[in-house]
């Protein structure tokens, strides 16, 4: 594991090092191999919950960490990224986290660096999250200690969201029993790449899940002309406590990569209730799994 990029090129021993030291790490019965090295968080898309989160586990493994900014950067006099990573690196810089709307830029600017910096993908357009499934089947485990099996149902905009798609590919590796909710101007344009069952019935979709994840309505990512209102999205698909507890499972787990569209995807009584305290232990959770993630990138026995 040299780099964080995808799911899909994580082995499932990967996986479970990152679970297990990031277990380690919340127990506080690790501590980091990886002090007085230096991150830049490179985030050209707004976040509170994944920039603050990098930020924190840096810190707690004590790192160095510079919050670039791009808009007074000289990416705006026109450099490339390539080159102001490669500057960065000489800089003394041994890793960045990019988030950027691009699908796929992080790929294509880490073949062009020539220089062994670690990269780590922050989230890139709707392509993937990896740190957000690695902290979501941390936070599955801890609570039902096994996703062989279970009924895990994805409701909301899975078209444009990387979470979904990283979630996907890292339960898949696990045999977990995967259902998605979504209406149809909202589901995948290829479905059956995806070794899923689709529902558009939320409430088929709910029945016997043991856990619920609700992702954001992403009208940032496609042009509001053609869709429903959200009134129409929320009598269709909102998540309240009367559905959960009529068709899920009785110990259901409900989940969210946040932020939360309060009263649309799910109802803010739901989300300040006890089944609600899960979506705030997923956001604990990303601190202990990302600083697992640092310590193990450049955790090699040498300098970068």
């Amino acid at each position: 594991m040299e780099h964080l990029i995808d799911i899909e090129s994580l082995t499932k021993e990967d996986i479970l090092n990152i679970i297990n030291l990031a277990k380690e790490f919340k127990n506080g019965t690790k501590k980091s191999d990886v002090e007085k090295k230096t991150l830049a968080l490179m985030f050209y898309e707004n976040s509170t919950r994944t920039r603050c989160s990098f930020e924190i586990a840096g810190q707690k493994l004590g790192m160095n960490i510079i919050n670039f900014d791009a808009q007074h950067s000289s990416l705006s006099k026109g450099e490339s990224l390539k080159d102001t990573i490669e500057n960065l690196y000489f800089l003394g810089v041994n890793a960045v986290v990019i988030r950027h709307s691009l699908s796929g830029i992080i790929n294509n600017v880490m073949r062009l660096v020539k220089y062994p910096i670690k990269f780590v993908n922050g989230g890139d357009g709707t392509h993937a999250h990896p740190s957000q499934a690695l902290l979501d089947f941390y936070t599955m485990l801890e609570k039902t200690g096994s996703v062989e099996n279970k009924k895990i149902t994805i409701v909301g905009d899975v078209a444009h969201s990387r979470v979904a798609k990283s979630n996907i590919a890292l339960l898949s590796k696990f045999n977990a029993d995967i259902h998605l909710c979504a209406p149809s101007y909202l589901q995948f344009e290829n479905l059956k790449a995806f070794d899923v069952k689709y529902h558009q019935n939320v409430k088929e979709a709910v029945n016997n899940s043991d856990v619920v994840m609700v992702l954001r309505v992403q009208n940032e990512r496609h042009e509001k002309e053609g869709y429903p209102e959200s009134s129409e999205y929320k009598r269709l698909y909102e998540i309240d406590t009367n559905l959960l507890k009529e068709y899920a499972s009785k110990d259901v787990i409900l989940m969210h990569p946040g932020p939360a569209n309060r009263n649309i995807e799910v109802s803010s009584e739901l989300l300040d209730n006890t089944v609600g305290k899960t979506i705030l232990e997923q956001a604990q959770n990303g601190v202990y799994v990302r600083m697992a993630i640092l310590n193990t990138l450049l955790n090699k026995g040498k300098e970068v």
